[in-house]
């Protein structure tokens, strides 16, 4: 079955940020995720991993004013130079906490300028950061957004995503992959992951409708682990969605998993 790594900016937010690894690994997680450690020395985040024995999964390069709407950077003409320092900044945190793998928002599109300026932007960028990040061992990502949850998101499908990979021409820029915003997006979920595994470096979930917990809509999430197994995919899978009733409360998929997983190994298997 996937590894599963709780995104502490949705799960468990009734404790403050650096509790939450304490509460992600009671509850029987051994990896975290994030949109962004920024507002925390390195050091300080490290130590909470540390002391409770967690894999940092995946975290954004800094993603612009987050509190103001802002949702990335990297397509933003007149943002160029703050974007290639935060791949330094993110450079000097993942190396801290042991992160392989860092993700870029693409950001919300201007109205001013027209796409394919738009899409230089993000090539060039994507170009300067893959080469950094593979000179200090880190993987780049980018992740496809669904419009309904952040109108203007300039990147919002596999093939567009894919495209632009090609057009970057690095080895070491991947597809991070969410169920959520492709399901809304597109759909086709479990064809398009085999068909692509080979550049999905990440996959994220939360169910539809509501970004809810696996289970609470309509899409199939015990298939797709099957599926993901299957395929021979070795990533882990980001619980990436809002508890309809508090985190604990709502963990029950992940419990059902967790007593299966044990099951399985008792069994020899």
């Amino acid at each position: 079955m996937p590894r599963f790594s709780a995104n502490l900016s949705m799960l468990f937010t009734e404790h403050d940020f650096l509790d939450r690894f304490d509460a992600a690994a009671k509850s029987g997680f051994v990896g975290v995720e994030y949109i962004a450690p920024y507002d925390h020395e390195p050091e300080t985040v490290a130590a909470r991993l540390k002391q409770n024995g967690l894999v940092q999964v995946l975290f954004n390069l800094p993603p612009g004013d987050w509190a103001k709407g802002e949702r990335g950077i990297a397509v933003l003409p007149d943002r160029i130079n703050e974007f290639r320092k935060g791949v330094d900044t993110a450079i000097t945190y993942a190396k801290a906490l042991g992160c392989s793998q860092v993700n870029c928002l693409a950001g919300i599109a201007p109205k001013n300028v027209d796409h394919a300026s738009l899409e230089t932007v993000f090539i060039e960028n994507l170009r300067f950061a893959a080469e950094k990040l593979k000179a200090a061992g880190i993987k780049l990502l980018i992740e496809p957004i669904n419009t309904r949850d952040i109108p203007g998101f300039f990147l919002t499908n596999t093939k567009q995503a894919l495209d632009i990979i090609e057009r970057v021409g690095s080895d070491n820029l991947y597809l991070q992959y969410d169920i959520y915003h492709m399901q809304i997006m597109e759909g086709d979920l479990a064809r398009t992951i085999e068909a692509n595994l080979g550049r999905i470096a990440h996959i994220q979930l939360a169910d539809n409708p509501g970004r809810h917990e696996p289970g609470t809509g309509e899409i199939n999430c015990p298939f797709l682990y099957e599926h993901l197994d299957r395929i021979g995919y070795a990533g882990w899978v980001g619980a990436e969605y809002k508890p309809k009733a508090g985190t604990v409360e709502g963990l029950g998929w992940f419990r059902e998993f967790a007593v299966g997983k044990s099951a399985a190994a008792s069994c020899g298997e």
